[in-house]
């Protein structure tokens, strides 16, 4: 098993972006290139950040990609 899927932080942003998906699906087709396209970057990007961030080579570098992670999830949640 990959390391970075092993952080339960992980574990919880993938099922975020599952869940994003699944809600999504039933907005109005007219948001699909707007709030929904939006919402599922959003999305995605937080699990895409802390994998990124954790196949780093310092420390510093996986902060900077947990801060890019939590802003994705700040932004997420001005979405919803």
């Amino acid at each position: 098993m990959n390391p970075v899927k092993k952080l339960s932080v992980y574990q919880k942003a993938f099922q975020l972006s599952i869940l994003v998906y699944k809600i999504t699906k039933h907005f109005p087709k007219e948001e699909l290139f707007s709030l929904t396209n939006q919402m599922r970057r959003c999305a995605v990007s937080v699990p895409s950040n802390i994998a990124e961030g954790k196949g780093r080579y310092s420390d510093k570098e996986y902060v900077r990609f947990l801060a890019i992670a939590r802003g994705s999830l700040f932004e997420l949640q001005t979405h919803s």
